[in-house]
């Protein structure tokens, strides 16, 4: 199993980086492991700590239509270039946080997709140096107001309410480009979304050095790489999750709004 890097809080309300073993213990590091942080030789136990989003990213980057069956199903043309859209960092919610369906919309669909974690500033790169910015993998879900989107001649709104960017549960180092995401709604054993991350229509090399061109990258900072066909909508109380192989699995429930 590929190293797992987790950010925690504990009771006092410290937030540590730290690495996640297999029974679920973490070893302390003295900085996020994209800034060089080395382990402390401190380690705590499972029940001793609260998993949050892996990482607090200065801007999330989110790329729209991104696999070819994704924009036929929403009736758009493929993109010649990639399509990027921005959402606040306010809308990060951790793996098992509940998120509120909002009063201004009355279709919300869930969105699978693999986040790129920048490890080091980029800035104006080339493909090769644009592999090189990519410290790790993780996993969200680009929750959209559909009928906002829809309605809005940009995506703000739509794609920024908060907790509409699940996002999680931990980082890895290495993926495989045939690995497989799937959504999963409820007790459904069937797939709503099921794609290898090879049929993205930009690579994630190609995104970070495309959005290189246009923003700084900054270490922390997330890439949303796109979700394939399936998207669909959700009501109160359902489960989402979103699994992708060789990472693992974020689960998040839609509740009403307070």
């Amino acid at each position: 199993m590929a190293q797992r890097y987790v950010r925690i809080q504990t009771p006092p309300g410290e937030i540590h980086y730290g690495l996640l073993q297999l029974n679920h213990n973490v070893d302390l590091l003295d900085a996020p492991p994209w800034l060089g942080g080395q382990f402390t030789g401190i380690t705590l136990n499972a029940e001793t700590y609260k998993l949050l989003a892996p990482c607090t990213p200065s801007k999330i980057i989110a790329v729209g239509r991104n696999y070819s069956a994704h924009a036929a199903e929403l009736g758009n043309e493929l993109p010649s270039e990639p399509l990027i859209f921005l959402k606040p960092p306010s809308a990060i919610a951790s793996d098992g946080e509940s998120v509120s369906y909002p009063v201004q919309s009355e279709r919300v669909d869930y969105e699978g997709e693999l986040v790129l974690v920048i490890g080091e500033k980029a800035k104006n790169c080339t493909l090769e140096q644009a592999h090189r910015k990519i410290w790790g993998y993780t996993i969200a879900n680009d929750i959209t107001a559909r009928d906002l989107q829809k309605k809005d001649p940009q995506w703000t709104r739509a794609k920024g309410f908060d907790g509409f960017c699940p996002l999680g549960p931990w980082i890895v180092r290495e993926l495989s480009t045939d690995a497989r995401l799937q959504t999963f709604l409820n007790d459904d054993p069937k797939p709503r979304q099921s794609a290898r991350l090879s049929e993205m229509i930009f690579s994630p090399d190609q995104l970070v050095a495309y959005i290189s061109q246009v923003m700084t990258l900054l270490p922390g900072d997330i890439i949303l790489t796109g979700t394939p066909e399936g998207v669909g909508p959700v009501e109160i109380n359902d489960l989402i999750r979103i699994e992708i192989q060789g990472i693992g699995s974020l689960e998040n429930r839609i509740i009403a709004s307070h």
